[in-house]
């Protein structure tokens, strides 16, 4: 039976730093769902790169996006959206970075918000409130929450793991908690980031930069169940098995389920 997701990714998020981060909800969440807390991401441990590989279920040296600044595929993979618009699935991206836009192609979405963060705070909280907004009124099959605050108000600005880091982890899953409270019980929620952070940087192998949270909340998936690994590539297998789409061939992530 095909399910309705929100992939809620929180940027710069380490799985210490989640675990760390002081908000209550974070031991309900191990609790709903089955998780991973040793999961990787791709290098290089970039923004742009990660969701890419994300969205798209391959390294960064086969779609080619190896920096911020995104060019066209030279051998174009569909991504996640590409196959859920084939199926006719209403999706829909709520994002505070521009450079996001570039993850699916033209009119493959029914709606898209950025609200740029331009290291604003409260941002992740209008994004989350506009999403639910959404979410209660449209009722999208796919729903893709970007929250970026963490990583450049509290990663690139304090250094990761640093009080203020932790505090703009807090509100981010004070944020994943809203949206949980406030969604029809139907939708699956996934939860993770595109890499960590150590210092004040990313994009090296180190296991603070390359290991990521996967955190899955929905009917399909065990409650309380901590699994070893998982990658990144992952997610996209995922929710196309969840909405019953059939993944793209050069795929090279596994579902979860």
């Amino acid at each position: 039976m095909s399910e309705k997701i929100v992939l809620v990714l929180v940027d710069g998020m380490r799985p210490d730093g989640l675990i760390q981060c002081g908000h209550p909800f974070v031991e309900e969440l191990k609790k709903i769902s089955a998780y991973s807390l040793t999961a990787r991401t791709v290098m290089p441990s970039v923004t742009l790169p990660c969701h890419m590989s994300l969205f798209h279920s391959v390294d960064p040296d086969r779609h080619g996006i190896t920096t911020n600044l995104y060019v066209p595929q030279v051998r174009p993979i569909e991504g996640l959206v590409d196959r859920l618009d084939a199926q006719d699935k209403k999706c829909a991206f709520f994002y505070t970075w521009e450079e996001l836009r570039d993850l699916s192609r033209p009119d493959h979405l029914h709606t898209a918000l950025c609200i740029n963060q331009h290291k604003q705070h409260g941002t992740d909280n209008l994004i989350t409130d506009a999403a639910i907004d959404y979410i209660n009124k449209e009722a999208p099959d796919f729903l893709f929450l970007y929250l970026g605050e963490t990583d450049e108000l509290g990663g690139h600005d304090t250094g990761w793991m640093s009080e203020t880091y932790l505090k703009v982890v807090n509100n981010a899953i004070g944020c994943v908690e809203k949206l949980y409270r406030e969604i029809p019980k139907d939708y699956t929620i996934i939860l993770t980031a595109d890499h960590g952070g150590h210092d004040r940087g990313h994009g090296s192998d180190l296991p603070e930069d390359m290991t990521i949270p996967i955190f899955c909340e929905g009917p399909r998936f065990e409650k309380g169940r901590e699994y070893p690994g998982g990658s990144i590539k992952d997610i996209a297998p995922t929710v196309a098995k969840l909405l019953e789409a059939r993944p793209a061939k050069e795929w090279e992530g596994k579902p979860l389920i």
